[in-house]
């Protein structure tokens, strides 16, 4: 069984990844278009999909999960990262929000069960994959 990620270390991760995705479309807009921009936050949120699934893909966890020493693993086993279409399907279920809110016991969200990946510690990663 795996052993996932709590939930705070979560939380904070997406926080973090929230952030720096504020802060690259402030970066792309200016600070005056950001505030004014009606779309600023569906911008931010299109940088945080596409930020989370490609980092996720390529080095096994978005920016904010790196930061706070979590990593996207598959739940077979397999050491690699969960790959860019699977890594894009569970980014958009996060961005729904509801699926990582319905977990099962072992702490696994709907958007990792349908795609076969586990957030675990950075720790729990390399007991599972050696590196």
């Amino acid at each position: 069984m795996i052993e996932t990620a709590s939930w705070l270390r979560r939380i904070l991760a997406l926080f973090v990844d929230w952030f720096a995705s504020t802060l690259v479309v402030i970066g792309l807009l200016g600070p005056a278009g950001w505030s004014e921009e009606p779309y600023a936050g569906f911008y931010t949120l299109g940088v945080f999909a596409l930020e989370s699934a490609v980092l996720t893909a390529f080095v096994g966890g978005s920016f904010g999960k790196l930061a706070t020493r979590l990593r996207v693993v598959r739940a077979d086993g397999d050491p690699r990262p969960i790959d860019l279409l699977r890594a894009l399907a569970r980014s958009a279920m996060v961005c729904v929000v509801i699926p990582p809110l319905v977990f099962r016991p072992d702490g696994r969200g709907l958007h990792d069960m349908a795609v076969g990946s586990a957030t675990v510690t950075l720790e729990e990663y390399r007991a599972r994959t050696g590196r």
